[in-house]
């Protein structure tokens, strides 16, 4: 399906099942099409689950026009209400998480039912007292850090069906690393702890043990912060956890849901 943002981006998204609304965001260079063993899961469960290409990811128009997170922002809050969702859960992986903090920055958690972080950690740059941030990059290396590749995301394969999926969308739409990059430097910058802080609503950071962009150990100082957070640490999963270990993934995420 087509959706045509307010500054005139068209983006792509589908919208599956009914019940409780889902809102899904992937990460930095990912489709939506990594979330390919979630969707009929969450659909059984009975949900309904819309799952966005943000703009220039997958089929979604690539375009320089609003490369900030502030902006993804919108264009989910724009979809949100143009679909009519009523207390949707916010699910996103990477980037996609941190889209979510940008959005709950500027529209609250007032009308969300919950927020789910898959592997990303609310500050990026690494600190003396935030040692927590993306790999080992402090401040001396940005933003020249980022313009270099990131290196592998993974632990393991992904699952062969959804690699297939991801595959198929790339060769239709390949991702565009220097269209993207200033939006990776303005999501690099961010620090969302101070709305970390104020998620009243619950919050369930799931992390890879073995991802290769972020000590696990940020998921609980994380979910420590905010009024309901909790954690849970996925075995033998870097950094696409979903894709990684879907089955694992999918118990833990069904488990939360069931518990709201």
């Amino acid at each position: 399906m087509k959706f045509l943002t307010s500054d005139g981006i068209q983006l792509d998204y589908t919208d599956e099942g009914s019940g409780q609304p889902v809102v899904i965001l992937t990460g930095f260079g990912g489709s939506k099409a990594i979330w390919h063993a979630q969707i009929p899961v969450l659909v059984q469960a009975g949900y309904r689950v819309i799952n966005l290409d943000g703009r220039c990811q997958g089929l979604s128009e690539h375009t320089a026009k609003g490369p900030r997170m502030s902006r993804r922002a919108i264009d989910a809050h724009e979809l949100i209400k143009k679909l009519g969702l009523e207390r949707p859960i916010l699910l996103g992986n990477s980037m996609g998480a941190s889209t979510w903090f940008a959005y709950l920055s500027l529209y609250g958690d007032q009308y969300v039912r919950a927020v789910i972080d898959v592997d990303q950690t609310p500050k990026m740059i690494n600190t003396p007292q935030w040692p927590y941030g993306f790999k080992k990059v402090q401040w001396r290396d940005f933003p020249d850090y980022f313009k270099l590749p990131l290196g592998r995301s993974t632990y393991k394969h992904i699952d062969d069906d959804t690699y297939d999926q991801v595959k198929a969308v790339e060769a239709q739409a390949p991702f565009d690393a220097g269209l993207m990059l200033p939006l990776l430097i303005n999501h690099a910058f961010q620090d969302w702890r101070d709305v970390v802080a104020q998620i009243t609503v619950p919050f369930l950071i799931i992390a890879g043990e073995k991802s290769p962009y972020f000590n696990p150990a940020f998921a609980a100082v994380t979910a420590k912060m905010a009024q309901n957070g909790q954690s849970v640490i996925i075995p033998a999963a870097g950094h696409i956890v979903m894709a990684e270990q879907s089955a694992a993934f999918n118990e833990q995420l069904l488990n939360f849901l069931k518990a709201l």
